[in-house]
């Protein structure tokens, strides 16, 4: 059924995954559409470079030429006027897992990584060492890979490798979305509480991991973090092979000036990342490398050659010796361990955090103490307002002023600010040639990155 489409058009299109898949699909010779409420870079200029059709806003005379399917995001909910719309004339519609599925997945080989961090650099470096060894894997990413350009690709390869996101599907589809996804492999890179508009703890995580693993073929592999006492109760199983990594088998950890260097099994690895989350990323990708049948040389040729991704530890800029870092870090765990790969990378200087509550889980006061742990590795802390606080009960929203006390008490310099404009304003003031201003925010956080490196440049 899904072959014979000829024209598709995606509600949410800016998502990096829908974006990825929407410009796939283009190449393929179809005819693609899309829009979405707010669009901003990078996703809207990849968009535009590929010369997808975006509408801003949501209007129901976006399907008036009636496309041969709608992919509905999973951001979006009934009172859309595009779902409206597709219910009302009975537009054919899915998710976009589903398409993922049907029309990419079936027939192959597929590896699925997971993990509620480190996902998209574990998929994207293992993709390109299977690329740059002759595999020409598909793969299906939430990020822009440096080595590949975009999200997306699918070829006539046996592999996929595919970010396994735990978070649901669509309104009309609340299963996780991995669970479409067909795994051959699953790692399991790491498992804590996250997402909490649609999990209300850690055990029903688990769950979903659970059903996850209950997938994986006898003929498959099952890997995981040995060092995670949160995946260890999902693991009593005997359906398919289980294999372990772990740090503490690792010698000689270092963080020379290039990177991670590290000895597994006598062979020395060289990174080009930097932290401890990215070593542990990267056993991940040894133990699934190989297992597709490669080397350590031929792995460590991957590794050689791995650029990174849009908006991990993203340097955007270096004026008058002041570094302008994007990260997309909006967990506490992650938010700490990509400033403490940033002291790592940038030793001596000194390092800020700018920090944009707008997940659906930092919005909230569910993280009000571990956000204060973490950003307390930097030196100097901003803390913008809580993105759309309006949409969450006062007893329920994260205590901006709260942290920022509670971030003084250690003795470093923080603040809260409520505007972009503030931010910037404070930044200019502020920094000093040596400073390193590590931007942190899973979204656009109006445009704050361009915006300091145009005003450092003035």
């Amino acid at each position: 059924m899904f072959q014979h489409f000829k024209s598709i058009h995606f509600i949410g299109v800016c998502g990096t995954v829908m974006a990825s898949v929407a410009v796939a699909l283009k190449n393929r010779g179809i005819s693609v559409t899309g829009s979405d409420q707010k669009v901003y870079p990078p996703m809207s200029n990849f968009l535009v470079e590929q010369g997808v059709e975006v509408s801003e806003g949501y209007r129901k005379a976006n399907l008036d030429k009636s496309p041969d399917l709608v992919v509905i995001g999973n951001v979006i909910s009934r009172g859309n006027p595009e779902v409206e719309a597709v219910l009302e004339r009975k537009l054919r519609y899915c998710s976009l897992p589903e398409l993922v599925n049907k029309l990419f997945i079936q027939g192959k080989r597929s590896l699925v990584i997971t993990g509620t961090h480190g996902k998209t650099t574990t998929a994207s470096l293992l993709a390109w060492i299977l690329d740059c060894n002759g595999f020409n894997p598909s793969y299906l990413i939430g990020g822009i890979p440096e080595n590949f350009s975009q999200g997306a690709r699918f070829t006539d390869s046996e592999w996929i490798v595919l970010e396994g996101d735990e978070y649901d599907t669509a309104f009309f589809d609340k299963r996780s979305k991995f669970l479409h996804y067909l795994p051959e492999v699953v790692l399991i890179n790491n498992l804590e509480f996250d997402h909490s508009d649609i999990f209300n703890d850690l055990q029903q995580i688990q769950t979903s991991f659970k059903r996850l693993i209950n997938l994986v073929p006898s003929n498959g592999l099952l890997l995981v973090n040995g060092d995670d006492k949160n995946i260890t109760p999902l693991i009593d199983i005997d359906h398919c092979p289980i294999e372990s990594f772990t740090l503490s088998h690792l010698t000689d950890l270092g963080y020379p000036q290039t990177g991670a260097s590290f000895v597994q099994d006598g062979f020395c690895f060289e990174l080009p990342l930097y932290g401890e989350l990215n070593v542990r990323n990267a056993l991940g990708v040894i133990c699934v490398a190989r297992y597709c049948g490669l080397s350590n040389e031929q792995i460590q040729r991957g590794f050689d050659s791995f650029k990174g991704i849009k908006r991990r530890m993203e340097v955007k800029a270096e004026i008058r010796g002041i570094t302008v870092v994007d990260d997309f870090a909006h967990h506490p765990t992650a938010i700490r361990e990509t400033l403490k790969a940033a002291k790592v990378r940038f030793p001596g200087k000194r390092i800020w955090a700018v920090f944009e509550p707008r997940s659906n889980t930092t919005r909230r006061n569910i993280f009000q103490n571990e956000l204060a742990d973490s950003l307390k590795e930097a030196e100097i802390i901003i803390v913008s307002e809580v993105a759309r606080a309006g949409k969450i009960l006062g007893s329920d929203l994260l205590d901006t002023e709260k942290l920022v006390h509670a971030l003084n008490d250690t003795g470093r310099l923080a603040s809260c600010l409520q505007s972009v404009d503030n931010i910037l304003e404070h930044i200019l003031g502020y920094a000093e040639e040596g400073d390193v201003i590590c931007i942190l925010s899973n979204g656009g956080f109006e445009n704050l990155h361009e915006r300091l490196v145009r005003g450092l440049k003035a």
